[in-house]
């Protein structure tokens, strides 16, 4: 498979091979699933908690005897038996990350690049660099190039004025090729990248 080359203006200034070892098999769906439940449960919070009868406010006093009153024993009123007592086996606050093989994950990124490579959704461009903080002129960039929505930039090392000119525009993420994850190719209409970037990918990749 071979990709066309623009520049900024959208204009075919080479081309680029791709290889059909990497990006050309069958794709593996569960694989991007794995990666992408992966990524999402990182990302949980874990923050939640409840009330054990050791939390919960109240007396530790023996409400009445244990035996004579013709009532059910009790130890105390933070009893989970009685109204407002602690919870029994209730969510504690704790860490939703595993983690899975490298090759899983690569294995993912490379079905998901797969995946947007056959719909014709990555752009190859020759350099993805801004004169200026612009957020206007970064869009216009997006523009010319055919990418509207979201859209996912990868460089081998960002560019600090684009970065910083598509931060205030939604849907449109800029990474380093080295901290890609199948999650972030998934997430993005289109893909826009340098060619050094997809080489550097596709080596890592294969």
């Amino acid at each position: 498979m071979q990709l066309d080359v623009v520049n900024s203006s959208n204009e075919k200034v080479g081309a680029l091979d791709v290889r059909d070892e990497v990006f050309g098999g069958r794709v593996n769906g569960s694989l991007i699933w794995e990666s992408v439940v992966r990524a999402n449960a990182a990302d949980r919070r874990g923050t939640h908690a409840t009330k054990n009868r050791a939390n919960v406010s109240g007396s530790g006093r023996k409400p009445w005897r244990q035996k004579g009153t013709g009532r059910a024993r009790v130890g105390e009123i933070r009893s989970p038996l009685w109204r407002k007592g602690g919870t029994v086996f209730g969510p504690q606050p704790r860490s939703y990350e595993f983690r899975l093989p490298k090759k899983v994950e690569r294995g993912a990124l490379r079905a998901a690049l797969t995946v947007k490579l056959q719909e014709g959704l990555v752009v190859v461009v020759d350099a993805l660099t801004a004169d200026e903080i612009k957020t206007r002129a970064a869009a216009d960039l997006l523009k010319r190039l055919g990418v509207d929505g979201k859209a996912l930039l990868l460089d081998v090392s960002p560019d600090d004025n684009l970065a910083r000119s598509v931060r205030n525009l939604p849907g449109v993420v800029i990474l380093p090729a080295n901290r890609v994850i199948a999650r972030d190719v998934m997430n993005a209409g289109h893909i826009v990248t340098t060619q050094l970037a997809l080489e550097k990918l596709q080596d890592a990749l294969a």
